[in-house]
C-alpha cells in the first residue's frame, strides 16, 4: 500500500519532467518550419548575391517569443536541416551544405545567435515594444554583421564594397522586419497573458 502510494507521485513527476521537453522541443520543429516557408519568400538582387527574405523576420520573432535557449535551439535544427539537403534554404542558392558554404553562410550561421541574444535582451528588462523593437534590431544587427564580414572574406571584398553589398540595401527593410516582429511578439505576449492555455509556450 505504501509503495503504490509512493509510485504514483513519482510517475508524475516524472511526466511532468518529460512534458516540457517535448513541449520546446516541438516548437523548435515549429520554427524551423517557420524560417523554411519565410526563406522561400525571396526576391534575389542584381547588384548583390544576397536575396531580399523575410527570414530575418522569423529568426528575430523566434528570438522575442521563445526562450533563448530554445531560439538557439530552433535555429541549429534549421541549419541542420539545411545542411542535412532538406529544401529550407532560400531557392537563390546551391542549397545544402553548399549553400551554408557560399557567401550568404554568415548569415545563416548567425541565425542561431542572433536569435538568443535577441531573447536574452528582451529579457533583461520590461516587456514593451520599445524593449521587442531594441532586441531585435540588435539581433538584426548581428546578422548584418557576421554576414557582411563573411561576404567580405568570401569575396575579399573591401569594407566600403561589403556594405554596399551586404548591409545598407538591407537597413530600411530589415527595420520593417524587426518592428513587424516586435508588433507580432506583443500580440502573442498579450494573448498569452489573456488565454491560460498558451501559458506552457
Amino acid at each position: 500500500m505504501n509503495q503504490a502510494q509512493i509510485a504514483v507521485p513519482t510517475n508524475v513527476s516524472r511526466s511532468k519532467a518529460v512534458s516540457p521537453v517535448l513541449l520546446q522541443g516541438g516548437l523548435a520543429v515549429l520554427g524551423s518550419v517557420l524560417v523554411a516557408v519565410c526563406a522561400h519568400i525571396s526576391i534575389p538582387l542584381v547588384f548583390t548575391p544576397v536575396p531580399l527574405t523575410l527570414q530575418t523576420f522569423a529568426v528575430l520573432l523566434l528570438g522575442l517569443t521563445l526562450s533563448p535557449a530554445t531560439a538557439f535551439a530552433t535555429l541549429t535544427l534549421y541549419l541542420v536541416e539545411g545542411a542535412a539537403g532538406m529544401p529550407v534554404f532560400s531557392p537563390h542558392g546551391l542549397g545544402g551544405l553548399l549553400q551554408i558554404k557560399g557567401l550568404t553562410g554568415g548569415y545563416l550561421l548567425s541565425y542561431p545567435f542572433a536569435a538568443a541574444l535577441t531573447g536574452v535582451v528582451a529579457r533583461l528588462f520590461r516587456r514593451s515594444f520599445g524593449t521587442y523593437v531594441l532586441s531585435a534590431a540588435l539581433g538584426s544587427v548581428v546578422i548584418l554583421a557576421l554576414g557582411g564580414s563573411w561576404l567580405a572574406v568570401a569575396t575579399h571584398q573591401s569594407p566600403a564594397t561589403t556594405l554596399t553589398l551586404a548591409v545598407w540595401p538591407f537597413l530600411p527593410g530589415d527595420a520593417l522586419k524587426v518592428c513587424a516582429a516586435a508588433g507580432v511578439a506583443m500580440g502573442f505576449r498579450w494573448a498569452r497573458d489573456r488565454f491560460q492555455f498558451l501559458n506552457a509556450l
